[in-house]
């Protein structure tokens, strides 16, 4: 089973990869992780009851009016599956296309059952959910931006 292990100043959040429902999205989160693509990045959207959400390279920059719309250059197709977002689903963020996610990646902290079907699950948290909901509870600006920066320092890919 392979692992991703993300680290911030609140403590790991380590999540199991589902290659057998979106072995694409699997593949292409792998890489990007494995080539520190999400290094330095931020958690830039954080919604109490609902998720925190990460993965925009334009985060290592301090331009907020560009956050959200960064990627990797690229998009990857949707993998929608019958994986149901309760807390703890990792599921790709993007666009109002359903085929333009790329990098950014949402975690759920409360049941969002209303997405399932239209985000692609590819994994699982299995440790630091408690991390998750530190994070997701951060003070916010109005655009649900935590008004302090909470970076993934690192996130790392195992067995």
């Amino acid at each position: 089973m392979a692992k991703v292990t993300i680290e911030t100043k609140f403590g790991k959040i380590v999540f199991k990869l589902l290659p057998e429902i979106a072995p694409e999205t699997v593949r292409n989160f792998a890489k990007l992780a494995g080539s520190g693509f999400y290094d330095g990045t931020l958690f830039h959207r954080v919604i109490p009851g609902f998720m925190i959400q990460g993965g925009d390279p334009n985060t290592k920059k301090p331009d907020k009016g560009r956050w959200g719309q960064g990627g990797p250059g690229y998009t990857v197709k949707a993998e929608f599956n019958s994986r149901s977002h309760l807390r703890g689903i990792v599921s790709m963020a993007r666009a109002t296309d359903p085929n333009s996610a790329g990098s950014q990646f949402f975690i759920v902290t409360t049941d969002s059952t209303f997405l399932d079907r239209q985000y692609t699950v590819f994994g699982e948290v299995i440790e630091g959910m408690s991390v998750a909901d530190a994070i997701v509870n951060q003070p916010r600006d109005r655009n649900d931006c935590p008004l302090q920066d909470v970076q993934m320092s690192k996130v790392t890919m195992s067995e």
